[in-house]
Protein backbone atom coordinates (compact mmCIF):
# COMPACT_ATOMS: atom_id res chain seq x y z
CA UNK A 1 0.00 0.00 0.00
CA UNK A 2 2.70 2.51 0.69
CA UNK A 3 4.26 1.39 -2.37
CA UNK A 4 1.31 2.69 -4.06
CA UNK A 5 1.39 5.90 -2.28
CA UNK A 6 4.70 6.57 -3.20
CA UNK A 7 4.36 5.64 -7.07
CA UNK A 8 1.25 7.84 -6.88
CA UNK A 9 3.45 10.88 -5.03
CA UNK A 10 6.26 10.46 -7.69
CA UNK A 11 3.73 10.32 -10.81
CA UNK A 12 2.32 13.63 -9.21
CA UNK A 13 5.47 15.12 -8.91
CA UNK A 14 6.93 14.43 -12.40
CA UNK A 15 3.32 15.39 -14.19
CA UNK A 16 3.53 19.32 -12.10
CA UNK A 17 7.65 19.04 -13.48
CA UNK A 18 6.31 18.71 -16.83
CA UNK A 19 3.82 21.12 -16.65
CA UNK A 20 5.92 23.78 -14.81
CA UNK A 21 8.65 23.04 -18.15
CA UNK A 22 5.67 23.51 -20.42
CA UNK A 23 4.55 26.95 -18.59
CA UNK A 24 8.21 27.77 -18.64
CA UNK A 25 8.28 27.48 -22.23
CA UNK A 26 5.34 29.16 -23.13
CA UNK A 27 6.17 32.26 -20.80
CA UNK A 28 2.93 31.90 -18.68
CA UNK A 29 5.19 33.68 -15.80
CA UNK A 30 3.54 31.05 -13.57
CA UNK A 31 5.26 29.72 -10.80
CA UNK A 32 4.91 26.38 -9.16
CA UNK A 33 2.65 27.10 -6.53
CA UNK A 34 0.18 29.64 -8.98
CA UNK A 35 0.61 26.35 -11.73
CA UNK A 36 -0.70 23.43 -8.60
CA UNK A 37 -3.41 26.02 -7.83
CA UNK A 38 -4.86 26.38 -11.43
CA UNK A 39 -4.11 22.79 -12.34
CA UNK A 40 -6.39 22.08 -8.68
CA UNK A 41 -8.86 24.69 -10.07
CA UNK A 42 -9.18 22.83 -13.35
CA UNK A 43 -9.50 19.57 -11.70
CA UNK A 44 -12.56 20.86 -9.73
CA UNK A 45 -14.03 21.89 -13.34
CA UNK A 46 -13.41 25.71 -13.40
CA UNK A 47 -13.23 26.35 -16.92
CA UNK A 48 -9.53 26.62 -18.35
CA UNK A 49 -10.00 29.90 -20.55
CA UNK A 50 -12.19 31.68 -17.47
CA UNK A 51 -9.50 31.05 -15.21
CA UNK A 52 -6.66 32.26 -18.13
CA UNK A 53 -9.28 35.40 -17.80
CA UNK A 54 -8.96 36.47 -14.65
CA UNK A 55 -5.36 35.91 -14.29
CA UNK A 56 -4.47 38.08 -17.28
CA UNK A 57 -7.34 40.83 -15.55
CA UNK A 58 -5.50 40.43 -12.19
CA UNK A 59 -2.20 41.10 -13.90
CA UNK A 60 -3.40 43.93 -15.66
CA UNK A 61 -4.95 45.35 -12.52
CA UNK A 62 -1.34 44.88 -10.38
CA UNK A 63 0.73 46.45 -13.38
CA UNK A 64 -1.91 49.46 -13.26
CA UNK A 65 -1.63 49.59 -9.92
CA UNK A 66 2.29 49.57 -9.86
CA UNK A 67 2.43 52.02 -12.30
CA UNK A 68 -0.09 54.51 -10.49
CA UNK A 69 2.08 54.05 -7.29
CA UNK A 70 5.23 54.41 -9.08
CA UNK A 71 3.98 57.74 -10.66
CA UNK A 72 2.52 59.46 -7.29
CA UNK A 73 6.34 58.92 -5.76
Amino acid sequence: MASAASANLNAVRETMDVLLEISRLLNTGLDMESLSICVRLCEQGINPEALSAVIKELRKASETLKASENSTN
